[in-house]
């Protein structure tokens, strides 16, 4: 580092001539500030050496366009270029108001590439501007000008090592310790009291152990005062108002003013002069700063040098890829309480600390409530560059009444990735459905200690996608029975007119209508004849086709389900299938003139909605297409986004709803194929009981208590019953895929039975076998089973589908089939051999864009439970 005498120029000769004294010493602020970015330079050198391609980030708000704005602005883009620092300028217009001023901060302080925010003072606007709740605005942590309520509070109290100290009463710190003058014990005179300078420069002063006195305009006895001071700190904002005379012999003297005056000798007539005359002070002074070349320098670079400060505060908590996320901590108890008690023992945190936890801003979440909310698309559209995480899908063998627990496994093994093994973990699941609300099924979001909650807010409305659905396909039915009244009652003239209104000796037909006038090759709607009039409007529905809205809404829920944009989302509305004509032709919502219609209806639908589990770790809550007559599986568009958000280190947990014959090949066939994405790893979930079921154990009863034979130990009932878990991982090596089983283990389980299911898996194929324990212990329990996904997601692997796309429009085939067998027939559990699976019919849903055959006894509508859970259920104003 150079010496402080080449920081220092002197005025005077070394001695006294004709007893006249040396001139002060000028402490250059030019040559400091120098100093201060090459140490910078250094030190973001050996940040690049540690973190490969990390900058420290900057941005100037500026709203407006004032000159002496502008200039400032550039000198501190120019400092931050040299240094190394990626600086950028946001420049809103002044017309901006104050809310679209907050809007922007909070963009900015979100983002984990921007480690300072500057906001330009004045705030140029032709609107009301409250400057303090605008500063204020500013994270704390990302306040380089140190001006927030906060960081001034921390440097008030003494808290100098964990606040931003203003960048001008930094500097003048700064130019202070050039001089080689120990504050402590010095008389120190401030004269102005500004938030920027003169009340920050106090504290420092106090806080450096100086007696320190503030001047001000209302104080009487102003040069009588800076005739004490050892250290005099000027920032009154008034021409040369100090004069030498006034000063204490050899002070040390810090001008932080910048005035212009007259002066015919320059080239615009105004010369920059500080608060302090300097002609005067140089005589008396021992050290004293220049007007320009002292205080201003110091500023930019005690700026640049917060930024960076900024950035290695940053870096002690930030892990490359890793969120700053909080987990609860559980604490099971034994024996285990209902899952209700449980799920009410724990308090969510609040949905925007969740959002913000996993790298979502504030304007892509749309709160419900405190602990749920929709996640805007522009969040995917954001995070596009941003590779994917791991993808694991759970299965399970074919449900049984005893339990696989598949939804349970999902939410285990995302807790045991995030708050036990500390890797960026997100779930993925179906929202209840109508029949999971209050019918057999229960919540549908897991169970113990491994639960969506709110409980009660994720098994009920949730965030009303299902309502949604509901009032689009009431909207379907109603149209096509409005339209079937009005063909069998209106002329041609007035059906036309109906459809397509004359207005101003002008008809404009809509997008539908265009799009049908163009299938039917009519391509000139301003010349059509009678014959073609007839032709556009007359569907000519046959009222025995019309889909009920039972019908309509399970389509809906698996267009929203695949859908990969609102864009596409709207193309496969307006594709669907609802009514047929009496000649056999199909009908369409757009035929119908809706398709733009149900879109609106499902436009918030569409997004996917943020929940969390017992451990906090988060979950994606959406959509809930059956698993018989349609796909099973949880949105495409929420497996996008949560692959995005958890980056290249992360996973992404998803459950395919049903036995692997029917939910994960549909997950494969169907669902991937229409995302494009390619899972890592298989997960099939078995339990011991239910593997005795089927290997020929006693049919029981939903709800009912389990039978001894699947209590107590039996080998070869649970030997024969892994011939069904063998089949179905031979469904899952398939695709291609490592296939991990987890036993999802029962208290009544032995070891013999859990080390015979382990060994059969593995001679079936699987890569590894693990018990879990996730229900009774939460995460803890299923982290052998995440540690051996991590494994199984290392090895190679290549994802394939089943068939290729030829014949049938091209579309895959979705089985609608029971879902408690192998074959059509539910009672039959194991391996089935020696059957021919019944088709009875098939049918297309354009929309959603797959075929689906009907099997055996199979009904398309969606089916009422025979005894509904609200029996048991009421509401009680006495709780919370």
């Amino acid at each position: 580092m150079l010496s402080f005498a080449a920081l220092t120029l002197r005025l005077g000769s070394a001695g006294c001539r004709g007893g006249r004294r040396n001139l002060a010493t000028i402490v250059s602020g030019n040559k400091t500030s120098q100093l201060v970015r090459e140490r910078l330079k250094e030190d973001l050198d050996k940040m690049r050496g540690q973190f490969p391609g990390f900058r420290p980030g900057l941005v100037v708000l500026q709203v407006g366009d004032r000159d002496d704005s502008n200039l400032y602005i550039s000198m501190k883009l120019k400092a931050a270029a040299e240094i190394g620092i990626n600086a950028s300028h946001v420049r809103l217009p002044k017309t901006a108001t104050e809310d679209e001023v907050l809007r922007r901060i909070v963009e900015v302080n979100e983002n984990l590439e921007v480690h300072g925010l500057i906001v330009q003072l004045p705030l140029d606007s032709i609107n009301p501007m409250d400057t303090e709740k605008v500063t204020n605005a500013v994270a704390p942590e990302k306040d380089v000008d140190g001006l927030t309520s906060i960081n001034a509070g921390k440097l008030s109290r003494g808290d100098l090592g964990d606040c931003f100290i203003p960048c001008t009463p930094k500097g003048c710190m700064k130019l202070i310790s050039q001089t080689g003058t120990s504050v402590a014990g010095k008389n120190a005179v401030v004269i102005g009291r500004s938030k920027i300078v003169g009340a920050p420069m106090h504290d420092l002063l106090l806080w450096s152990h100086a007696t320190v006195t503030t001047c001000h305009s209302k104080t009487t006895d102003l040069a009588a005062q800076v005739g004490r001071a050892d250290i005099l700190v000027v920032g009154a904002g008034k021409a040369e108002m100090v004069k030498g005379e006034w000063l204490k012999e050899g002070a040390v003297v810090i001008d932080c003013g910048i005035n212009h005056i007259p002066d015919d000798s320059k080239a615009n007539g105004l010369r920059v002069v500080g608060d302090v005359h300097y002609p005067s002070a140089k005589e008396k002074a021992g050290f004293i700063t220049p007007v320009p070349g002292g205080v201003g320098p110091m500023t930019v670079a005690m700026l640049m040098e917060n930024t960076v400060q900024s950035a290695k505060r940053f870096l002690k908590t930030y892990q490359p890829g890793k969120w700053n996320i909080s987990y609860a901590k559980l604490k099971p108890q034994k024996p285990q309480p209902r899952d209700a008690v449980i799920a009410h023992s724990f308090t969510p945190k609040s949905i925007g600390r969740l959002a913000r936890e996993v790298g979502l801003f504030s304007e892509e979440v749309e709160p419900y409530g405190t602990t749920r909310a929709k996640v805007r698309l522009e969040a995917l559209n954001r995070l596009k560059t941003q590779p994917n995480g791991k993808y694991l899908v759970v299965t399970g063998i074919t449900p049984t009444p005893l339990g696989e627990g598949t939804t349970t496994t999902t939410l285990g093994l995302a807790q045991a990735l995030g708050a036990h093994l500390h890797v960026n973990s997100f779930a993925c699941v179906r929202q209840p459905s109508r029949g999971s609300n209050f019918g057999v099924k229960g919540g549908a979001v897991g169970g113990g200690y491994c639960q969506v909650i709110p409980m009660e807010e994720v098994s009920l409305h949730l965030t009303s996608d299902t309502q949604a659905v509901m009032a689009a396909s009431s909207l379907v039915v109603d149209t096509i029975n409005a339209r079937v009244l009005c063909e069998s009652t209106q002329s041609d003239k007035a059906l036309f007119d109906w459809l397509v209104p004359l207005r101003d000796g002008h008809r404009k037909f809509s997008l539908s209508q265009l799009n049908r006038l163009k299938r039917l090759g009519l391509a000139k709607p301003e010349t059509l004849k009678p014959e073609e009039i007839y032709r556009f409007i007359r569907l000519d529905i046959d009222p025995e086709t019309k889909t009920l809205s039972g019908y309509v809404a399970s389509e809906m829920m698996a267009v929203l389900a695949l859908s990969t944009s609102l864009g596409d989302m709207t193309r496969r509305l307006a594709r669907m299938v609802v009514a047929y004509s009496r000649k056999g032709k199909p009908v369409t919502t757009e035929d119908l003139g809706i398709s733009g219609v149900l879109a609106t209806l499902m436009r918030d639908a569409v997004k996917p909605s943020l929940m969390q589990t017992m451990e906090g770790t988060p979950v994606f809550v959406h959509t809930c297409p059956l698993s018989d007559i349609a796909q099973g599986n949880s949105s495409i568009l929420a497996d996008q986004i949560a692959l995005k958000l958890v980056g290249p280190e992360g996973f992404v947990v998803t459950e395919a709803e049903g036995g692997a014959e029917l939910g994960m090949e549909k997950f494969f066939d169907i669902k991937c194929r229409s995302s494009g994405l390619h899972p890592d790893v298989v997960v099939m979930v078995a339990s011991v009981p239910a593997l005795k079921m089927h290997g020929g154990g006693p049919a029981v009863m939903a709800g009912s208590a389990m039978p001894k034979e699947y209590s107590a130990e039996n080998l070869t009932l649970l030997e024969n019953g892994c011939n069904h878990l063998k089949r179905q991982l031979e469904n899952a090596r398939a695709f291609g895929l490592p296939v991990v089983v987890a036993i999802n283990t029962f208290s009544t389980d032995t070891d013999a039975e859990l080390g015979l299911v382990c060994e059969q898996a593995k001679l079936a194929g699987a890569l590894e076998a693990v018990p879990c324990s996730h229900w009774s212990e939460g995460g803890a329990g299923a982290v052998a089973l995440g540690q051996a996904v991590q494994r199984a997601a290392e090895t190679p692997h290549q994802m394939n589908f089943l068939y290729d796309l030829e014949g049938l429009g091209n579309l895959p085939i979705c089985m609608a089939k029971t879902h408690l067998s192998l074959s059509h027939d539910p009672e039959r559990k194991g391996v089935p051999t020696g059957f021919t699976l019944p088709i009875r019919d098939i049918h297309a849903n354009l929309g959603a864009g797959f075929l689906y055959p009907l099997v055996g006894t199979t009904s398309v509508a969606p089916q009422s439970p025979a005894f509904s859970c609200f029996h048991d259920n009421d509401f009680s104003t006495e709780s919370k």
